[in-house]
């Protein structure tokens, strides 16, 4: 009963990730910019000149570390395979991508609607696969500890900080280096601030289709 439990556990890990993968390949064909997970990435490799699976694992590296930091003793060796998460993640990006392809809607309203759908597989997918408590993405790993170690808020009120601050730090680096802001639009923006708010609604009603298999779901009901 317990594997049965586990390969259940797995299974909604992966549809969350497969759920992030789509919004981030829908906020892409939209053309309102990239996702806050993806700015710092997207930025770094035109200012110093590398491949961008370089600076994606480089940025989550040090996420890691900052849990690292963060957690001392409660880090557990476990965490470590984020890097491993974070590049099944990236064979599902690709994976919407070929499903997807250049699909858009025209217009800017049809962008806006790409945009509006993106958000919500995003807050889904994100909302999902934490709700397993298996192992989180570096992003949120680096979010989770800060919210339960540091600053003792909602993880989804400091994820909206941490969001819009990789969205900053981002657009600040391009400014200096570029001269100009690069992939970073008002889609961009709006996905840093409303992901987090959306989560814990959509949790909820994720909570009520997979709850039996959801550790987080349990915890709640108690």
């Amino acid at each position: 009963m317990r594997t049965k439990a586990l390969l259940a556990r797995i299974g909604l890990y992966a549809l969350g990730l497969l759920l992030m993968a789509f919004g981030v390949v829908l906020l892409v064909n939209s053309g309102l910019g990239v996702s806050p997970i993806n700015s710092l990435p997207y930025v770094l490799p035109l200012i110093l000149g590398v491949d961008l699976g370089s600076c994606v694992t480089g940025v989550f590296c040090v996420y890691i570390l900052v849990q690292i930091a963060i957690l001392r003793r409660k880090f557990r060796l476990l965490d470590l395979t984020q890097l491993v998460f974070s590049t099944l993640f990236g064979y599902f990006v690709n994976l919407a991508k070929w499903l997807v392809r250049d699909w858009v809607l025209p217009g800017y309203p049809g962008q806006l609607l790409l945009l509006a759908v993106s958000i919500l597989f995003v807050a889904a997918g994100v909302g999902l696969y934490m709700d397993t408590r298996l192992v989180n993405m570096p992003m949120e790993g680096m979010t989770h500890a800060i919210s339960s170690q540091l600053v003792h808020r909602p993880f989804h009120q400091v994820k909206i900080v941490v969001d819009c601050g990789s969205v900053a730090l981002a657009a600040v680096l391009s400014l200096l280096f570029l001269h100009r802001i690069d992939g970073l639009r008002e889609g961009t923006v709006l996905c840093a601030v409303l992901v987090a708010p959306l989560m814990p609604w959509i949790q909820k009603l994720l909570r009520t289709v997979f709850g039996r298999w959801l550790p987080a779901a349990r915890v709640a009901e108690q």
